[in-house]
This record gives C-alpha cells, structure tokens and sequence, in this order.
C-alpha cells in the first residue's frame, strides 16, 4: 500500500543561514491560506519545533535517527503527518551534517523519506558564487533530490538578479529570494534560540509569515511537495510493538508532566507512547503549583530552570511536595534541566546560589561555555525506573551547567560518545527516582517507557491506590 503525502525538506549550506526563519514563515503563511501544515525538525532540537507549532498551529515532531530507530522514521512520518495538506521539514546544520557517519543528518533523512529539498543559501556578500555551492551541494550525492533554493540575506534587486542569473547558468531553480532583514532575526540564548514562552513569539511569527507570502513563490513550493512520489505504508507500528500497545501496562495510571516557562523539553511523539500504554498524563507547573497533583509518577523534562531558579527556589511548598513524593518511593524520571532541578543547588550565571528540591546531592553550577553537546549511549549500571542494569539506551546531551560535589558513590548510567567513544559515569538515582543531563526518546526506547510505568504501577499499588 502506498500513500501520497506533499512533503519537502528545508535544508541549509550551514547553521545560522536562517532556516528556522524562513521554515516558520513559510508554515505561517501555508496555514494562514487554510491549509493544514505538518512540521518537523531534523535532530533532536526542542526549540525550533516551539516555533514551527506556533506557526502552524500544530505540534512539531523531530526526526532523528540515533533516538528513534531509522526502520521506525517512515511509519512515525505518515502517522504523524496523516491528516496533513502538506509537511515541511527543517534540516539541522549543513544539509550533509550529523552525527558520526553521518547519522541523522538532514540528507539521510530526505532520502529515507524520498522528499525533494530546497537549499538554503545565505548569499549575504556572495555573488555568483552562490551558483558554485548550489553545484557543489548537488553533486555532492545525487541520491539526494536538490530541487532547488532560497536565497536569504539579499541585498538589493541587482544583488539578486546577479545570483539568479548564475544559478540559471547551472539549472538550478529559485524557490524564493528574501531581502536582509534583521528584525526577522529571532531571539538567541545560551542553547540556542530564546524558546517561544518567553517572547513576544506571535507577533514575530506573523511578521514571517508576511516576509513568507511576500518573498516566497508558495504555489511553486505547494507543486513541488505536492510532486513527491508515494510511499510505501510499513506494517509494523513505529512507536510500539501491538502486544505492548494490547498489555497497556500504563492503564489507569496518572503521570506528572512538568510543564511551564521553566521546564518545556519533550518530544510529542515520545509522549504519545506514554499515553498508548494507558497513561493519562497530568501537567503541572513548578514555578506556580502549590504541589504535585495526584499522580503515580512524575516527568520533568528539560528547559531553563537557571533562567527561573529565584522563582523556583521561592516555591518551596512545591519543592517539599516533589522531594516527598521521592521519599516515598514515587518513580520520578528528570532530564537535564529537570535534574538540576532535583539537586540540591542550582547556582546561576551570575553566581548567585539558589535552593533546588534536594532529591539529589550536589550543585548545577552554570558555566559560560558550553559543557557538552552529542549524541551519546546509555548503559544502565544498575536497576532503576527506566530498566535492568546492562540494558543501553540511546540518547543526546546538550547543556551548559556542570555538576558539582555530588555525594552518590555510585552512578546509574555508563555513557559512551558516538563522536569519540569516551566513556564517563553519569546521573544518579535515589529509591525510583532517576535523573541526568540523557535526553531519550520513549520512541526509540519502548521497553524504558513499558518500565516506568510498571515502576509507577508498583508504587500505586504500595500506597493502596
């Protein structure tokens, strides 16, 4: 059986040619002419995906490789984009860059899912040299369907003028041509671009989608996607196994998911597997909530938590209701941002030291360079919440604080970079509560998921639930 979904990749020559401007504005601009426009982002970024949903009104998915297995990518991308008019997809980096081998790089997701690309082009001081890395980039592996590009950061008429006419020379197509425009530009923080809870987004992304519609041919763009061939539909499901999905392990459970401008990191799809094993997931805020809600187990995701620590530590009838909840043996799975959340300290940029929930032992101490960023694998060194010592998971980091005086003599993960192979102990645990600088995807790790839920079954049943 195959399916014809209108799809194409947005790709760039390298990070900072302006990709997620012209992605969000052309998701803004597709939608604001009534169509229903699927997003996704290449990678295992949380940030863009913020502006894509702003943009088009619907969650945004990421597409990668290494957290998700690339036999799943197919099935998560119909599912997912089923009901869509069309789906747009933003690379990550350059259109060839990616992890180790190139895992999970922009081009290797294009062709996995036979989707033309359009080529980013910042041709800000570049003349008809922006013909000669549009030649290079489609010769560079012709399994790779370059269909055309966009030309961001002009200059002038004549500035354009000059790079189509080169770019005509070569065969190359012109999908659009945007004018420098640095009001467009969006806002930037220490991981990257400011998330869209703390900033005036939606008149930023209406400005885009206005540059869109103005500087974009958007029916040639809607032939283009609309011209991708049919793909086959795959028979296994890509978030779960059907006898997981038929055992819903997770059935009448209640989850606790940290939500507020604090803590904002998950991938919608690594969720869903939470809700088809059963889960009624529960949001809650801790900047403002009072308490926990009543839950059988708790997410808390990554985020800012430094840009918030003062507020945080002012709560502190909701730092007392989490470490509790800890002491009683609530299973409690925390990522990166929520990790330093459950230390004991989180001490900002600017040095000033602020009380965490004191799950864990030690401090987050931010540092002004970034302290790690990379795909990595996960070894679990001992039982816990997530599963059996010696399973391995697969995962990224990608944070800027640093973990100081940590009492834990032992640690619940191994993990090892695809880069270079170091290994280093990470991560503590205390009763079910599990925490790190992982990020995971339950995605590409069903049997994680199927595990905390039967962590959270057993401590509901230890309370008479």
């Amino acid at each position: 059986m195959k399916r014809r979904i209108p799809r194409l990749v947005i790709a760039a020559t390298q990070s900072g040619a302006g990709k997620t401007t012209l992605v969000t504005g052309l998701l803004a601009a597709l939608r604001q002419r009534g169509l229903k426009v699927q997003s996704y982002k290449v990678g295992p970024d949380y940030i863009d995906t913020g502006f894509h949903a702003l943009a088009s009104g619907r969650p945004s998915h990421n597409l990668d490789t290494w957290l998700v297995p690339k036999q799943h990518l197919r099935t998560l991308f119909l599912e997912t984009a089923a009901d869509a008019d069309i789906a747009v997809i933003e690379g990550v980096m350059g259109l060839y860059d990616g992890g180790r081998q190139g895992v999970s790089s922009t081009a290797e997701i294009a062709k996995a899912l036979a989707a033309p690309i359009l080529l980013v082009i910042d041709a800000k001081s570049m003349g008809a040299s922006a013909a000669a890395v549009a030649l290079g980039f489609r010769d560079y592996d012709r399994d790779v369907e370059l269909a055309g590009v966009l030309l961001n950061r002009l200059g002038s008429l004549t500035h354009e003028a000059l790079i189509r006419t080169a770019l005509a020379d070569i065969g190359m197509p012109v999908y659009g041509a945007v004018r420098r425009d640095e009001g467009l530009v969006l806002p930037e923080r220490h991981l990257g671009l400011t998330p869209t809870t703390e900033t005036e987004a939606a008149a930023k992304v209406r400005d885009m989608g206005e540059m869109a519609a103005a500087s974009l041919d958007l029916e040639a763009i809607r032939r283009l996607a609309a011209a991708a061939r049919p793909l086959d539909v795959e028979a296994e499901d890509a978030l779960l196994p059907r006898a997981e999905y038929d055992a819903q392990p997770g059935r009448g459970l209640r989850l606790g998911i940290a939500r507020d401008e604090a803590f904002s990191f998950y991938y919608p799809t690594s969720l869903r597997v939470l809700e088809r094993l059963g889960a009624v997931l529960v949001p809650f805020q801790p900047l403002h909530d009072e308490a926990l809600p009543a839950v059988d187990g708790v997410l808390i995701g990554g985020g800012f938590p430094e840009m918030f620590a003062a507020q945080l530590a002012e709560n502190a009838s909701m730092r007392r209701s989490i470490r509790q909840a800890a002491e009683e043996g609530m299973p409690i799975y925390a990522e990166c941002g929520g990790y330093m959340y459950l230390m004991e300290e989180l001490v900002d940029f600017a040095g000033d030291a602020h009380a965490m929930c004191g799950v864990f032992s030690g401090r987050a101490v931010m540092q002004q360079r970034l302290q790690m960023v990379g795909y990595v694998t996960a070894r679990l060194c001992q039982d816990g919440p997530l599963g059996a010592a010696g399973n391995v998971l697969h995962g990224h980091e990608f944070h800027f604080s640093r973990e100081r005086e940590p009492l834990a003599a032992t640690r619940p993960f191994e993990l090892t970079r695809l880069r270079n192979g170091a290994q280093y102990a990470a991560g503590q645990q205390y009763r079910r509560t599990l925490g790190s600088y992982l990020h995971i995807h339950f995605a590409g790790c069903p049997e994680a998921a199927c595990r905390f839920l039967k962590e959270c079954r057993a401590y509901a049943e230890e309370m008479g639930r």
